[in-house]
């Protein structure tokens, strides 16, 4: 039955309706038109419509839900059926137990993003570890870079597990970059982190401060084949951010500006780290040769695929 019809079904005949009640009608909908992950989708449109947690929900089954609710509720559900993201939806997804605003201007964080942040934590402890100071470092002195910053996920992580450092977030996207200054400003980072419209043809030293500066240069580029673009599940190939997803025809070309970028503005000893396309390795990592580059390790995701792979720039 379509949404609109059964919409007015409710209204018209005033049929109450419970959390329950709501909660299985959207899962219905949604399982029937095959949506991925279609009981946590209504969950979090749900959630987002009543402004609830989930611990309430599943606590408070037979609440009455009010006419204007339900048919919030049911309109969501009929777009995500449609198949645009939960997260364009509810405007919200959560990365590194941190909450970002989401548009259809940037890339919705993935969890397996969240490596790039593991690995680069570990590789600066292990730094300071080898300069004879302690590896627990609050960042002081530290000059990040996060390359297509996006919705800001890296760059605003960053600085909230180094809150001395100065952390600097390009974008080639305005409108990425205005939903970046809106997450720092919401995570209280937006004192720390500086914000530049770029890409990689433009050097880093031109906007912002010497060459062979920066301690640690994160990126999450585009990395997707665009010849894979009919494969994507609908919900990223049509909502999206092309320029965030494809990373050229194999997906791979944008890594060799990107690694050029960082070996021309990283200290000695300076720390690059990026994640990586799937089967992209083998094509990246001659890329880090040995002239200039030196520890370079690659780190897979839950999944056992080559996800992050980092760096040390050569004294």
């Amino acid at each position: 039955m379509p949404a609109s019809m059964s919409n007015t079904r409710y209204r018209d005949l005033k049929v109450p309706m419970d959390i329950r009640g709501a909660l299985r009608t959207g899962i219905s909908r949604l399982r029937e038109k095959q949506v991925a992950s279609y009981t946590l989708a209504a969950e979090l449109l749900l959630l987002h419509v009543l402004g609830r947690d989930r611990a309430w929900l599943y606590a408070h089954p037979e609440d009455p839900i009010n006419s204007e609710e339900l048919d919030t509720f049911l309109s969501l559900i009929s777009r995500r059926a449609n198949g645009e993201p939960t997260q364009h939806l509810t405007g919200k997804q959560e990365f590194w137990s941190l909450e970002f605003e989401v548009t259809p201007d940037v890339l919705i964080p993935r969890p397996e993003t969240e490596h790039v942040i593991e690995v680069a934590l570990d590789r600066l402890a292990l730094r300071e570890l080898r300069a004879g100071r302690s590896q627990k470092t609050n960042g002081e002195g530290f000059l990040i870079a996060d390359i297509g910053t996006g919705s800001g996920c890296l760059a605003i992580a960053l600085a909230k597990e180094l809150p001395a450092a100065t952390v600097y977030a390009t974008d080639i996207s305005p409108a990425a970059l205005a939903v970046a200054r809106r997450n720092a400003v919401r995570h209280g980072a937006a004192n720390r982190i500086l914000f530049l419209e770029s890409d990689l043809s433009r050097p880093l030293a031109a906007d912002w401060a010497r060459e062979s500066t920066f301690d640690l240069i994160v990126s999450n580029p585009p990395y997707i084949p665009r010849r894979d673009a009919n494969t994507l599940a609908r919900e990223v190939r049509d909502h999206e951010p092309a320029i965030a997803l494809y990373g050229g025809e194999e997906g791979y070309e944008l890594y060799a500006g990107l690694i050029a970028l960082a070996g021309a503005h990283l200290k000695p000893g300076g720390i690059f780290v990026a994640e990586l396309g799937h089967d992209s390795l083998s094509a990246v990592q001659p890329l880090l040769d040995a002239r200039h580059w030196t520890a370079v390790g690659v780190s897979n995701d839950l999944a056992g695929i080559p996800r992050v792979i980092a760096a040390e720039r050569l004294l």
